[in-house]
Parts: structure tokens; sequence; C-alpha cells
């Protein structure tokens, strides 16, 4: 049997103002309040196993631990006018903490229960702190604990460095002791760099970017799209398909070594060579989601700051290899202009969509791997060559979604146990079920084949 109840984390004397919201706020609060009831999909939820288990009291102080040492876990959103968004960071408050009582058996399925029951509800960021806590007791100590942040007080990136910080807290370190080792660019000292003379400087220079790039890029990029009878409409629903493949966690980081750039430069300049040979442009685009977490107080901070780049390759149907060496230069230059005011952006682009005279930007790559964590972290390499590896790859439809605004293909990497993770969304007016697996199996073949060359 599972027992509920509700506790309650108080929060006294934090860091506290108001200010104007940065660019990356503004940019996840456009989407976010636009989703209606598809807006939990972009809420960021873990279930973490808390080992040894601990007392209540003492995972809660951890937590008011993190709330103190990051603001954007205490701010509110509230709408300035017509076109402003203030950030309303709290000095004091009351956070509730929802928790589950079960045996420890049950511990595991009622934590992820209970992760499932937090995400699933909208944030209401004018009233609602960004994060919502939950924990699962077993005979009086806490076996997992679950947190779910809204996707306008952090971003995957952000996730990771959380629980970073959440394990250093465990070990005895302090919001103090954590904020001296390691400075964090907090989102109120962030939005002051932005509005800067420099801060305006590089977003102009990021926004005329993007509009060159427009400008220049292919007017459409599938050239036979799958359905195009189903683009109007309103009630087709976009498929979800999930490639796991432990040959792919291996081959990247070889051909990485080889061609000498990122294994993030591999698998996108794999996207980028497939897409190319798919659709019949010769010239691709991909939005890619950008951490923009160059600088070590950034890299330290858990807010949102990540923003999409706009990624245009040419001639990425010519070669594997040549478009993977491109890729890392091309990528370079646009991730140096992935920090903007988007809504600014937004109001340049829609003149020249409206034109026609912008290329078709509705191609998205998200790659969210914690640098930190590996696949094989976990377990022990695979022995087996990859082409006996590449036989254990699997393809599952997880789920499908309402559409979306301005997507033909999103594509999220991740790391799983012992293999990388593909996911894909894609317009079915565009793309149809096989189409998206003829374009994930290309991926992973075009990096396992180069690998295989290499020496299997």
């Amino acid at each position: 049997m599972t027992t509920a109840e509700t506790r309650t984390i108080r929060l006294d004397s934090a860091r506290a103002g108001t200010g104007p919201a940065t660019w990356g706020q503004r940019a996840i609060w456009g989407v976010v309040t636009r989703l209606g009831d598809d807006a939990p999909r972009y809420n960021v939820p873990v279930d973490l196993p808390v080992t040894p288990p601990r007392p209540a009291s003492r995972v809660l102080a951890d937590v008011t631990e993190l709330l103190l040492l990051h603001d954007s876990l205490h701010t509110r959103f509230l709408p300035d006018g017509e076109d402003g968004l203030r950030q309303v960071v709290d000095g004091s408050g009351e956070l509730p903490v929802e928790t589950r009582t079960c045996s420890a058996a049950r511990a595991a399925e009622t934590g992820a229960a209970l992760k499932g029951e937090l995400a699933g509800r909208s944030f209401d960021h004018t009233r609602e702190w960004p994060l919502r806590v939950g924990l699962v007791e077993c005979e009086g100590l806490v076996h997992r604990l679950v947190l779910v942040g809204a996707h306008t007080g952090m971003d995957y990136w952000g996730l990771g460095r959380l629980l970073r910080d959440l394990e250093s807290v465990e070990s005895g370190e302090t919001a103090a002791s954590l904020r001296q080792a390691r400075p964090s660019l907090q989102p109120l000292d962030a939005a002051e760099v932005q509005a800067s003379p420099l801060g305006r400087r590089r977003d102009e220079a990021a926004r005329r970017y993007w509009c060159e790039q427009l400008t220049a890029g292919p007017r459409q990029i599938f050239r036979e799209p799958a359905a195009p009878e189903l683009a109007d409409d309103p009630n087709r629903m976009f498929p979800n398909a999930l490639l796991r493949s432990p040959a792919l966690a291996v081959a990247v980081g070889r051909v990485a070594a080889e061609l000498e750039v990122s294994d993030a430069a591999v698998l996108l300049g794999a996207a980028a060579h497939q897409l190319a040979r798919m659709s019949g442009s010769s010239d691709v685009l991909f939005q890619v989601v950008v951490g923009n977490r160059f600088q070590p107080a950034a890299a330290a901070a858990v807010s949102t700051v990540a923003q999409e780049a706009l990624f245009r390759l040419t001639d990425a149907d010519r070669d594997f290899e040549d478009a993977v060496r491109r890729t890392r230069s091309v990528a370079f230059s646009a991730f140096r202009h992935a920090a903007y005011d988007k809504w600014a952006l937004d109001r340049e682009v829609a003149p020249l969509v409206e034109k026609g005279e912008a290329a078709d930007h509705s191609y998205w790559w998200n790659d969210t791997r914690d640098p930190g964590v590996g696949p094989f972290d976990g377990g022990e390499r695979p022995k087996a060559p990859l082409s006996e590896l590449i036989g254990r790859t699997e393809l599952s439809w997880p789920t499908e979604f309402l559409p979306r605004k301005n997507v033909s293909m999103a594509v999220d990497v991740l790391t799983a146990p012992g293999a990388l993770d593909l996911a894909m969304t894609a317009d079915p007016a565009v793309l149809d079920r096989d189409g998206m697996e003829r374009f994930l199996r290309g991926v992973e073949r075009l990096i396992v084949a180069e690998a295989i060359a290499l020496g299997d």
C-alpha cells in the first residue's frame, strides 16, 4: 500500500531581486506558454535513488542548499507589456514536497509514478517556482528523490549541473562553499550583461548572421514530401521513433578520433549528409540547440541559457568524411551566433518567411548528452565486433505528438546504458515512418561503416 502526504521546504534569506528576463528565459517562456495542454512535455524530470537511504530532513536540507545556490530555482516570470518579460527572484517562500510512503520493494515503481505525476502538470510561471520535489519514503528513510524542473528554470545541460551539485552537497558542501569555489552566472547578472553595449552588439551580430544564412539557404529541403496533402490537416499526429544503438556508441568515438573532430560533430555531420542524400537538397539547415556554456561561470549555471544555432552545410551530399570535417568549422561559426533576443529575431525573420525569402529551417538537432556521463560508465564496453554489434540495434515507436509549428524533423541524441539513442519526431506530411527509419538507420550505418573501415 502507498500513502501520500505533503511536506514543505522553507526558504529564507536567499538572494532576491527583479529585472528583465534573459534571452534564454524569454525564448523558452515564449514556447511553453503557447503550448497549452502540451506544455508538460517541456518539463525536465529525474527520479534518483537515494543511496544509502537517508532521513527526509537530511534530503530536504540538501535540496534547500540547491535552492540557495541557484537563483533560477526560486524565480517567477511576469509579462511586462507587449514585448517584455521580467524575472522575479524570491528571497523567501515555501516549496511543497510530495511524499509517498511504501515498502522498499515498491520504491522504484512508486518513484516512477511520482515522477510522472509531478512532470505531467504545467507550471504556473507567474505564481510557482520552477521546481517540484517528491520523496519516496520506506520505513522512515527516503529511498527515491524526484525532481521536476520547469524549462524556464533549467535546461538539460543545467539538469546535469544540478545533479553534480547535489552530489557535492550530499558529500558535505554548502551553497556558500560551492559558490566560492565555482562562481556561476546568475540570471539577473546575465540579463545585465545582455543589456550592456557588448551584449547588444552580440545580439545584433547573431540576428544578422541568421538572416544572411536564411536568405542564402534552400527554400525547401525535401523536394518530394511524403504526403503534402496532410500539411493542412490540423489533426495529423507526429510519430516519434527511438533508435537504440550499442554499435553507434562504440563507433562514434573511433570516427571522431580518426577525423580529429568531436563525436558531436560526427553525429551532426552524419545527420546532415543523410538528410541531403534523402531529400534531394545538397544544402541543408538544422536549428541546433546549443548549451551556450562556453565560459566557466556559465557552465556552473542551472538556468536556461540554451538557444538555437542556425547550422547550414552546403554540398552536404558530396562525401561523408568531407561533410563531417566541414561540420566542425561551420558549427563553430553557428555556435558563435547562438545567443540573441529570440523575440527580436522572430520579428526580423517573419517578413522573410512571408515573402518566401527564408530558407527551410524546420529541421532540429539537439545533442542532449552530458559530457560527464558516458554510455559505458556503468558497465563494460562491448567486445563484439561492430559488424555483429549493429545487429543489436533496436527501433521502437514510443508515442505520437500533436503537430509542432515549424517542425519537419526533430532529432535528440541521448546517452543510454551501453548505447546511444537517436529519438526522432517528424511531420508525416514531409516524412513518413519508413522515411524516418531510413534516416535513423542511415545515420547509424554511415558512422558504423566508417568505423569498420578503420578496423573492426
